[in-house]
């Protein structure tokens, strides 16, 4: 049955705010209600990704309807898209313009996302003049959260900006030291996408990279809206690398990965979390990314004995799987109810102020363990887990956990 909340869920962003205008008109007078917004990129190259991450946020608030809401609130959902198809994947410019929306609507209490870098450093400084808390279950981007720059992205002077995932000034470097110490890599290529993003891992992953006493014969950009990067790879493949390292997206990171496999069909393959998801496995596809490693910026938990139940039910709900960032969204949604139970318990009003300022002080237990947060909303949790693509015929193409072989944490910096 599609409830009215699950129908405003898969609406565009523009229908969605006229009917929650509408609903809220209807119920609000009766009820205890509060919103939390999902931002994610529904249209373009990250579709599939950004649906099961949404998918995994929504499981906890149907948790939460399920027994009868918050601490006596129900919990509306607007479900906002910051992809575009000019874009061809997420869009800023799309991303702030959903960051006005949601501030400018006084029952929203909390958002979680955004799903890519690039949003989040457009919504970061509206969010925070709107002093509205959002957690991001997959942007690593250390920017957004590092406190040199919090005049441009949190103006208003409190954090705004939490994470269930850590950044990529852990996941490049970290992966930078698997490349020299697992792989043996003497001799790298990197390429980025020219993306927040993509820059920021690949700048990181490069820096680490030399200190590990790798030879770096290059770091270009590719244009993801350019069809053919043959230039590029050719010029690559005359140096001789070991190994290639993508930072970013999946728009352009799946034209590097099909033209890659032809060129350069031999070395050693990369990158972050941008090769590592539906929306890469397929538009790339097999064979192409056989073999390709890649991270995540948190534990990896298909495994974990604890999580089954939870898959089964995501899968169950769905009738596919889940990847590892719907977990990371699901515990994204948790800490925002916990918040929120957490001020109506108090005694306090239930509104943006006090949510994130209960969202600060989270200690809560999910499905990755405890989640809590250092003073400028980054998870104190810094584990990144490394994987290599190895096909089995048993699953779909797409199907995240089963397609990508988990190899371990990935050793970190001293």
């Amino acid at each position: 049955m599609t409830t009215r909340r699950s129908l405003i869920a898969q609406l565009p962003a523009a229908a969605v705010a006229g009917s929650f205008a509408l609903r809220a008109r209807a119920v609000f007078a009766a009820d205890k209600s509060v919103t939390v917004g999902i931002t994610v990129p529904l249209t373009g190259s990250d579709t599939e990704q950004a649906t099961l991450m949404k998918e995994g946020a929504m499981i906890a608030v149907d948790d939460a309807d399920a027994k009868g809401g918050v601490a006596g609130y129900k919990i509306n959902v607007i479900v906002l898209d910051n992809g575009t198809a000019t874009a061809g994947q997420y869009d800023p410019a799309q991303a702030a313009t959903n960051a006005r929306k949601l501030v400018s609507n006084p029952s929203v209490v909390a958002n979680v996302g955004p799903q890519n870098s690039g949003s989040g450093k457009a919504m970061a400084p509206i969010l925070s003049q709107g002093d509205l808390a959002t957690i991001t279950p997959s942007s690593t981007n250390p920017d957004i959260t590092d406190p040199k720059f919090a005049p441009q992205f949190w103006p208003a002077g409190k954090a705004i900006y939490f994470r269930t995932v850590t950044t990529d000034a852990y996941q490049g470097p970290n992966m930078a030291n698997y490349f020299a110490q697992k792989l043996k890599v003497k001799k790298v290529f990197i390429i980025d996408d020219t993306g927040a993003y993509g820059v920021g891992i690949a700048d990181a992953f490069e820096a680490q990279a030399r200190k590990d006493g790798m030879t770096v014969l290059g770091h270009d950009q590719v244009n993801p809206l350019e069809a053919d990067y043959a230039t590029i790879l050719t010029k690559i493949k005359a140096l001789d690398p070991e190994a290639l390292y993508y930072g970013g997206s999946s728009l352009a990171g799946i034209k590097v990965v099909k033209q890659s496999y032809d060129v350069l069909p031999k070395i050693i393959k990369g990158g972050g979390d941008g090769v590592y998801g539906a929306s890469l496995l397929k538009g790339a596809g097999y064979p192409a990314v056989e073999g390709w490693y890649a991270t995540i910026a948190a534990p990896y938990l298909a495994e974990n004995p604890d999580v089954a139940p939870w898959i089964k039910r995501y899968e169950e709900r769905y009738g596919h799987g889940p990847t590892s960032y719907s977990f990371t969204a699901y515990d994204a949604m948790l800490v925002v109810l916990d918040a929120i139970e957490r001020v109506a318990a108090s005694g306090k009003p239930v509104n943006r102020d006090t949510v994130r300022d209960a969202i600060q002080t989270a200690n809560l237990k999910t499905l990755q363990g405890a989640v809590s947060f250092d003073e400028n909303g980054d998870i104190k949790d810094r584990t990144v887990s490394v994987f290599r693509y190895q096909y089995d015929d048993k699953y779909p193409e797409d199907a995240v956990l089963h397609q990508y072989k988990y190899l371990g944490v990935a050793p970190q910096t001293s």
